[in-house]
């Protein structure tokens, strides 16, 4: 699942004006390394001590992909029971969810089940998956493997998996990238069917136009060729008096 990331060109995070903005969630269990994940994308920061998150958490960031320029608002969950409710509210608004574990931990894996049974169920019925394998430099540490992460893939039908680690920056702004390709692909595919069918829309109008005309103009031939006649019998009746009126004549001498 590898990608070409040589058009990819960050933009200054405080540009508010984008051509396209999309919202993303990041999920998954709590010190997976959500956080820092973002944090490292959008300030260059990594802080091992950071602590957990309390509810959400939003960033901004900006690449500059095909010659558009894609705002993706993130919103940072926590991954704490106590929270799921809040984080509920998230789902069904969002156009893209990237599900977080920690390679060290089976567990965190392991509950990526339910976070993917959860934003199905209650979030945006097309929204799209990434998948995301964080702490990638705990190699010796690891307990999920990368065929276990494509088999999740293949499962849930998630189109992109990245191994990544908040503290070097593997695969941290090509999340990102990924993230603002996926959707800008999404959005022209919704672009071209909208054209389509407005296309085909104007299609049948037309038709339906040019059908009207053509049944117009048989109706106009049709009086025209009743006045014909009508003025034909008229011609002949008047032709037909004006011998009865002869024949009159003719007798009264």
């Amino acid at each position: 699942m590898s990608s070409n990331y040589k058009n990819l060109e960050l933009i200054d995070k405080n540009i508010i004006k984008c051509e396209l903005t999309f919202k993303i969630i990041i999920i998954g269990d709590s010190f997976v390394g959500k956080s820092c994940l973002t944090l490292k994308a959008v300030n260059g920061t990594f802080n091992k001590l950071y602590s957990p998150t309390v509810g959400f958490e939003y960033f901004n960031y900006s690449v500059n992909l095909d010659n558009y320029k894609i705002n993706l608002q993130i919103w940072d969950t926590c991954g704490q029971e106590a929270y799921r409710s809040l984080i509920n509210s998230f789902y069904h608004s969002s156009s893209l969810a990237i599900l977080v574990y920690s390679i060290d931990s089976e567990q965190s894996f392991n509950n990526l089940e339910m976070w993917i049974n959860e934003v199905k169920n209650k979030g945006n019925p097309d929204i799209s998956f990434i998948l995301i394998g964080n702490k990638a430099d705990l190699e010796d540490n690891r307990q999920v493997t990368k065929e276990m992460a494509n088999e999740l893939c293949e499962d849930n039908n998630i189109q992109i998996f990245l191994e990544t680690s908040a503290k070097s920056g593997l695969n941290v702004k090509n999340m990102f990238y990924e993230a603002a390709n996926i959707l800008l692909e999404k959005h022209k595919k919704h672009r071209n069917r909208i054209s389509s069918t407005e296309s085909m829309k104007n299609f049948q109008l037309e038709n339906n136009l040019s059908n009207q005309d053509t049944a117009n103009d048989i109706n106009n031939d049709n009086i025209n060729n009743s006045n014909n006649n009508n003025i034909n019998n008229n011609i002949n009746i008047n032709e037909n008096d004006e011998g009865e009126e002869h024949r009159v004549k003719r007798c009264c001498f």
